[in-house]
């Protein structure tokens, strides 16, 4: 194995913005890289952690067996009671924009479920927000418009829901 070399203290905010850079590239790998290098150095440091949620969920369309579950666990890492609530519903709302896009059977119900826990999550983040801070409610509608827009995208009926748990 490699020994991975240390990020200098002084270097993470340049790194950061770089990680900002690469997910605006489309190159979300390389951003976790970074941010898993910023948080070698400053375990807390909340804007890498945000960018490191940020980053996975942009791998959802490529591998989200393996990314889903450490979004979620870096979640875990934010200080903030809103925040861990707001990108909970992120979280969701990506992962129900997959199962919509890749499509098959059962997609439609599958995405409207996950759309329905990130509207829940945004809703209790709006109870939480700082005055002036909307982007839960701004989530929560694009959500809204999502199921109200697009007809396939509706509850699985109770039978088929209660088969799929056995």
């Amino acid at each position: 194995m490699f020994q991975l070399k240390p990020l200098s203290k002084d270097a993470v905010p340049a790194a950061l913005e770089k990680a900002s850079c690469y997910r605006y590239l489309n190159e979300p790998a390389e951003a976790e890289s970074i941010c898993l290098d910023i948080l070698e150095v400053e375990p807390d440091h909340q804007q890498a952690v945000i960018t490191l949620i940020l980053a996975l969920t942009d791998q959802f369309d490529r591998d989200l067996a393996k990314t889903f579950p450490r979004a979620r666990e870096a979640v875990k890492r934010l200080a903030d009671e809103y925040c861990r609530i707001y990108y909970r519903g992120i979280i969701c709302e990506r992962r129900a924009k997959v199962h919509f896009e890749r499509g098959g059977p059962g997609s439609g119900h599958l995405a409207y479920d996950w759309f329905r826990q990130a509207m829940e999550a945004y809703e209790k983040a709006i109870d939480k927000r700082l005055a002036g801070n909307d982007d839960a409610i701004l989530r929560w509608n694009a959500c809204a418009r999502a199921l109200m827009n697009n007809p396939v995208l509706k509850p699985a009926e109770r039978e088929t829901r209660e088969f799929m748990l056995e």
